[in-house]
């Protein structure tokens, strides 16, 4: 199975970058910042279920504390990239360009109706899709059902995206 998603890759570059993103090195690169990135999650109490728990009945400061970091480490990324004009591996300027508010009667619908249907399942599952592989890893088996819809979600999102309005 190999990524398809190439639509941000120059034309010339698409067959290298998929090339490169699907070599066994690479896989085995990206696997390991995941299994690493899962180690801090648990650390960090971020996959715990009491800790979402507290964060939406505005209890703790915890799960913000970490949101806002998040945050606060991705706009500080973007300054950098835009103030040292950063490339791709393939030698590409980085560029970011602005969101498309779309031509809905409400300005900005698709993301406010994507965050609130990604807001309530991370209610009611407890679960972010971030952890749900650590969530596994650690004993959660109930989680294995949250995976497979997320897939499930995914995927159906892919066959159907030519067919959406964007």
């Amino acid at each position: 199975m190999e990524c398809l998603d190439t639509e941000q890759v120059a034309p010339a570059l698409r067959p290298r970058a998929l090339a490169e993103g699907n070599a066994p090195l690479a896989l085995a690169v990206y696997g390991l910042l995941g299994a690493a990135l899962g180690l801090v999650f648990t650390q960090a109490q971020v996959i715990s279920w009491f800790r979402i728990y507290e964060m939406f009945r505005f209890e703790s400061f915890h799960m913000y504390g970490i949101i806002g970091s998040a945050v606060a480490t991705a706009a500080l990324s973007i300054w950098v990239i835009k103030k040292l004009g950063l490339t791709t591996v393939h030698g590409e300027p980085i560029q970011l360009s602005a969101k498309a508010w779309g031509g809905s009667r409400v300005p900005g619908a698709r993301y406010w109706m994507g965050g609130v249907t990604f807001g309530l399942g991370w209610a009611l599952l407890g679960a972010c899709p971030g952890p749900l592989v650590a969530l596994l890893g650690g004993g959660v088996s109930v989680m294995l059902a949250a995976l497979v819809a997320a897939l499930a979600g995914t995927w159906t999102y892919a066959s159907l995206r030519d067919h959406l309005p964007h």
